[in-house]
């Protein structure tokens, strides 16, 4: 809960400690945060505006162009593979006797979406 509240510190110490590395670090919080069905409490958009803060106060090293590019990649491929994930998983969590994820459920969900492709929003 410190980390969250006070990001802006420990991506100082993070950014004087690691240096280059940091860009790695950031793209696995991203990528996490979009890419891992149960991860979505990461906080990633706190740590984007602290990053983007750090850098713009200068003295850190990094590129602002550099980091933007390897956030906006880590997003992508974060929810590439959270589709996938869900494309996998997700009909097979749908059980009759679920009491949350019903199969019915997905059943309506699915002929929605089947009948909004067949016949697209004008």
């Amino acid at each position: 809960m410190d980390f969250i509240l006070h990001i802006d510190k420990y991506l100082a110490h993070l950014v004087s400690q690691y240096h280059a590395l940091t860009y790695l670090i950031l793209f696995a919080f991203i990528f996490v945060e979009t890419g891992l069905v149960v991860m979505p409490f990461v906080p990633g958009d706190s740590l984007l505006f602290a990053a983007g803060s750090l850098i713009a106060a200068g003295n850190t090293g990094l590129s602002i162009y550099l980091l933007a590019a390897i956030l906006i990649v880590a997003a992508f491929t974060g929810n590439t593979v959270n589709y996938f994930i869900g494309k996998y998983t997700g009909p097979k969590v749908f059980k009759k006797e679920n009491k949350i994820l019903k199969l019915e459920y997905y059943e309506r969900t699915k002929a929605f979406f089947d009948k909004l492709v067949a016949k697209p929003l004008s």
